[in-house]
């Protein structure tokens, strides 16, 4: 009998399935005649590389450590415990069960001293302050849950100069009138900032004063020039010393650059 346009008929089709069994069969007799003992094969003919054998299975219970809670049952670590690969009639069904997650890998909680909470999650607030070139006079770092209207006095006080600049540019973060006012007083630094908007007391600040604020941007690429510096992006210290530390370094790096050329 003929079916379709193939013209074959049904002897011919039973003989290459019978044919398609045999030869199956004969590759798992190989292939579990030689599991145990990796081999190297001749170079392949298109690829002109060596061609691997069959890889072991590995056993988690030997090179995993034991402080993962789920580490108990390892049968879902190795999808081919066989060493010849799934078969052509297995489907994910069959397939054995994960036992580790991505999830029981994660880091744990921000810790240490100086990590605040912000509404973006926690983390460590830098404060800085530059000369009319650009270049760092001061850096601290602190909590980031206070306000930058509380760390100006410890940022002043951080100065790497004998004495303060007369006059600080800052942006709206810093309209404060009682910051102004005793800043003039105790240390006679005056404070440029623009006025937010939303602000209901009388305007302290005109357009001559803050034409210095354009200069602003300087402190601003400070921090670029700090974050060129892999340590400095993310916190890898637990004490909050040591990260000013590592802040402080970048900051002689940058001025030697400066100084040198």
């Amino acid at each position: 009998m003929v079916y379709g346009t193939y013209k074959r008929t049904m002897a011919t089709d039973c003989k290459v399935h019978s044919e398609a069994q045999s030869t199956a069969g004969e590759i798992r007799q190989a292939a579990a005649k030689y599991k145990g003992c990796p081999q190297r094969h001749p170079l392949d003919s298109a690829n002109r590389r060596p061609m691997g054998g069959f890889a072991r299975a590995v056993s988690a219970e030997k090179h995993l450590p034991s402080i993962f809670p789920a580490v108990e049952q390892i049968g879902g670590l190795c999808q081919d415990t066989d060493g010849t690969g799934p078969g052509p009639e297995e489907t994910w069904r069959h397939r054995p069960q994960r036992r580790l997650y991505r999830w029981q890998f994660r880091s744990g909680k921000k810790r240490g001293d100086g990590v605040g909470k912000t509404k973006r999650g926690e983390g460590t607030k830098i404060m800085g302050l530059t000369d009319a070139f650009g270049l760092p006079i001061a850096v601290d770092a602190t909590s980031a849950s206070p306000c930058e209207i509380k760390l100006v006095d410890d940022t002043l006080d951080a100065c790497f100069l004998e004495n303060v600049p007369q006059k600080v540019i800052g942006d709206k973060t810093y309209d404060s009138d009682p910051l102004d006012k005793r800043l003039a007083e105790e240390r006679g630094v005056e404070l440029i900032a623009p006025h937010k908007n939303n602000r209901i007391k009388s305007i302290t600040q005109d357009g001559r004063v803050l034409r210095r604020y354009r200069k602003r941007w300087k402190v601003e690429r400070l921090f670029a020039w700090l974050q060129n510096f892999r340590r400095l992006v993310v916190r890898y210290e637990y004490h909050l010393k040591n990260f000013l530390a590592m802040i402080q370094l970048g900051c002689i790096v940058i001025l030697l650059r400066r100084v040198l050329g």
